[in-house]
C-alpha cells in the first residue's frame, strides 16, 4: 500500500475492497469514482469490471450506513444509458438497451447494479447517497498514455498526423471539462437528493465522434486528413447517440463554463508545452 500527503491531501493505493471492510477513520463525505475505463479491459476481464463497480459501491454504502456519513456521490456514467440509437433527449429516468450477452457489458452493468444498491440503501437505511452520470469529461493535463478519443484526437493534432477513426466515428455524445464537473458534484453533493441521479454535460458539445475529428481538424490544424480505419476487435461500446440533458442538475443551480473549442484548446496547449 503507497501512501502520501500533498498540501493537504491524503493518497493510499490500496485493494479497495480490503481497505473498505477495514476501515476504523471518520469521512464525513465520499465521493466513489473508483472504477476500470479501458474498454478493452472490459472486454477481457468482464467479472473483474462488474464485481469491483458492484462491491466497492457495497462496501462504501455499508460503511456510510454504520459511520452516518453526510454525504456520497457515486459517480456513474452516461453508459448506464446503454445503446440509444434515435436522437431522443436523455433524462435521468430513461434506460436503453444493453446487449446482455456481450462482455463489454459488465461496465454498464455493473453501473446499473451499483446505482441500485445506491437507491436501495438511500430507501432502506436514508443513506444520503446520490448519483452522478457524467458525460466524457477531460482535463488539461491527461497523461500522454490516456488513449481515450479525445488524447488520441489532440496528439495527432500536435504531431501534425492524419486523424484516424477505428470506427465510423457515428456515436454521439456531449463533454464537460474537468472543473466543470467537479463543481458539478459538489453540487450534486451538497444540494442533490437522496437516491436521485444527475447528468452532467455541456448540452451545447454535442457532437459525433466523426464530426468532433472533423472540428478538431479544421479549428487546430487543417493540414492534416481525417481517415477511417476500422477495427472492431478492440473493445469500443456500441453506436450511441446520447443527448444528454443537464436541466435538472441545472436547477441545483449549476451550470457549464466551458465550450467544445475551450476545452481542446487548454488541452492541445498543455500537451505541446509538456512535449
Amino acid at each position: 500500500m503507497f501512501k502520501g500527503n500533498y498540501d493537504g491531501l491524503t493518497f493510499i493505493e490500496c485493494d479497495l475492497v480490503t481497505y473498505l471492510r477495514n476501515l476504523e477513520s471518520h469521512y464525513d463525505y465520499i465521493i466513489h469514482c473508483a472504477c476500470p475505463t479501458w474498454g478493452q479491459y472490459m472486454s477481457q476481464f468482464p467479472v473483474e469490471t462488474y464485481t469491483l463497480v458492484y462491491q466497492s459501491t457495497l462496501g462504501i454504502l455499508e460503511y456510510a450506513k454504520s459511520a452516518k456519513v453526510r454525504g456520497i456521490v457515486y459517480v456513474s456514467s452516461i453508459e448506464y444509458y446503454g445503446q440509444v440509437t434515435s436522437e431522443t433527449m436523455i433524462t435521468e429516468d430513461f434506460q436503453g438497451y444493453i446487449d446482455m450477452k456481450s462482455s463489454r457489458s459488465s461496465y454498464p452493468m455493473g453501473k446499473r447494479a451499483a446505482e441500485f444498491l445506491c437507491v436501495a440503501f438511500a430507501k432502506e437505511f436514508n443513506v444520503p447517497v446520490r448519483i452522478a452520470r457524467p458525460t466524457q469529461t477531460f482535463a488539461s493535463s491527461v497523461s500522454s498514455s490516456d488513449n481515450r478519443v479525445f488524447n488520441q484526437f489532440a496528439r495527432s493534432i500536435i504531431n501534425n498526423e492524419d486523424i484516424v477513426l477505428h470506427t465510423l466515428g457515428e456515436s454521439a455524445k456531449p463533454y464537460c471539462f474537468i472543473t466543470d464537473c467537479i463543481d458539478a458534484l459538489l453540487c450534486i453533493l451538497l444540494k442533490g437528493k437522496n437516491g436521485e441521479a444527475y447528468n452532467i454535460a455541456n448540452d451545447e458539445t454535442y457532437t459525433s465522434i466523426f464530426a468532433l475529428a472533423h472540428f478538431l481538424r479544421d479549428h487546430f490544424n487543417p493540414s492534416i486528413n481525417v481517415r477511417i480505419e476500422q477495427h472492431p476487435d478492440m473493445g469500443y461500446a456500441p453506436v450511441t447517440k446520447l443527448i444528454i440533458s443537464s436541466r435538472k442538475l441545472q436547477q441545483l443551480g449549476w451550470s457549464p463554463k466551458y465550450g467544445l473549442y475551450e476545452m481542446f484548446e487548454k488541452l492541445i496547449n498543455y500537451m505541446r508545452a509538456d512535449n
